[in-house]
């Protein structure tokens, strides 16, 4: 018996040891890309990236013909770089770049090789955007973050929803998360919640990470249960020649004639502006701004990410001018990252304040992180301060 025992036992830390390899891809690991097991990645053919418990990461590509390999990304705002770092070529034919310490977090980046920019071939983790796909660096820490699922804490359900779009004109997704425990006979505050330009609703997900975010501050105590609806802001091509004069209009309609309908009918819902939130980066926060601030008979509470105005008196005079704009308003939180500070987005978010500073209008601005106009800068905003702040 104590033999079987034993065998048992070490085939049960075998199976634990596998499933915690290089991008294995197994678990839902806090650290990915650390290499326990000598293994490279499926279908690839080198460890790329691989990250070391000292926060320090060993990029390689094998590209024997490449004239030149240059890395391109998130993490470089973070160093204080602002041309791509290059690579050095072995005799192997073998690039490769060590870069680091970094803080521990999530990153977006690409390789450039030979002027063309590419995810890294050898990364599973990957980008699914409406823009060309970029890969994601994870430095992890000693143990799971506060957006890692955590294996003690309750976790709440998402799911992908489908509607037909009479503004759109065709098939529309957005991803719904509801809170652990939710209760359908129970009514929820519903949060609106969007994308920048080039992303998709799952990008606040595998990006942005928000349903863990949402499921360990729950755990913690630190935000009311809500149910929030990741919806897909692109409604005009991206780079149609008119997009900026007609996407905000389009948006409108969007969420009037369909999204909120949609989200109201299916689930039980506080369906008032005080039980009502907006939020969205950067072109998500212009629509926060341009849609939901001028439609204060849908939204009380918004969330401006990274985003701004510098002639607010003309995109959201209607706000700006109404008497009663700060009893109408529950909650409006305007938030960018560290690195943001100067720059064309700050200038934005200056004049944004400015405006409501002169309407004497009141709102919650904060600075956070250690990052820029990235996911780092967007889930830290969501976690430390704006969803602990929604509906208190």
């Amino acid at each position: 018996m104590k033999h079987r025992h034993l065998i048992a036992t070490l085939s049960l830390v075998a199976l634990a040891q596998l499933a915690w390899g290089q991008q294995s891809n197994v678990n839902l690991s806090h650290n990915p890309q650390k290499d326990t097991e000598g293994l490279i990645p499926f279908s690839a053919n080198l460890n790329s990236p691989e990250v070391f418990d000292d926060h320090t990461v060993l990029f390689r590509l094998r590209a024997p013909e490449a004239k030149s390999v240059k890395l391109s990304g998130a993490m470089l705002t973070v160093m204080d770089i602002r041309e791509p770092i290059p690579f050095t070529k072995g005799e192997d034919g073998i690039w490769s770049l060590k870069i680091g310490p970094l803080p521990v977090d999530m990153y977006q980046y690409n390789l450039i090789v030979d002027g063309v920019s590419m995810a890294d071939p050898n990364n599973t983790y990957a980008a699914f955007t409406a823009m060309p796909p970029y890969s994601e660096l994870i430095i992890h820490g000693d143990t799971p973050q506060w957006y890692d699922a955590k294996p003690d804490v309750p976790h709440g359900s998402v799911t992908r929803q489908f509607y037909y779009s009479t503004v759109t004109n065709g098939m529309r997704d957005m991803y719904v998360y509801l809170p652990p425990k939710y209760n359908p006979n129970e009514a929820y505050p519903v949060l609106y919640l969007m994308g920048g330009s080039g992303e998709l609703p799952s990008n606040w997900m595998y990006d942005g990470r928000v349903n863990f975010i949402m499921d360990n501050l729950l755990a913690e105590g630190e935000a009311k249960p809500m149910i929030i609806a990741i919806v897909n802001n692109q409604v005009v091509h991206r780079n149609h020649p008119k997009h900026a004069e007609l996407t905000f209009d389009v948006f409108n309609r969007e969420l009037r004639e369909c999204i909120i309908p949609f989200v109201d009918k299916t689930y039980k819902t506080i369906a008032n502006p005080e039980g009502r939130a907006i939020s969205g980066l950067s072109m998500g926060g212009r629509h926060t701004m341009f849609v939901g601030l001028n439609s204060l008979d849908l939204f009380a509470n918004f969330g401006v990410l990274s985003a701004g105005d510098t002639d607010c008196e003309n995109t959201i005079g209607k706000y700006l001018n109404d008497p009663q704009a700060n009893e109408k308003t529950r909650y409006l939180f305007i938030g960018q990252g560290a690195k943001e500070q100067s720059g064309f987005f700050n200038v934005r978010v200056k004049g944004f304040t400015d405006a409501l500073d002169a309407h004497k209008i009141k709102y919650d601005y904060y600075v956070g992180g250690y990052a820029g106009h990235d996911w780092s800068t967007w889930r830290h905003l969501l976690y430390y301060r704006f969803l602990r702040n929604l509906w208190k």
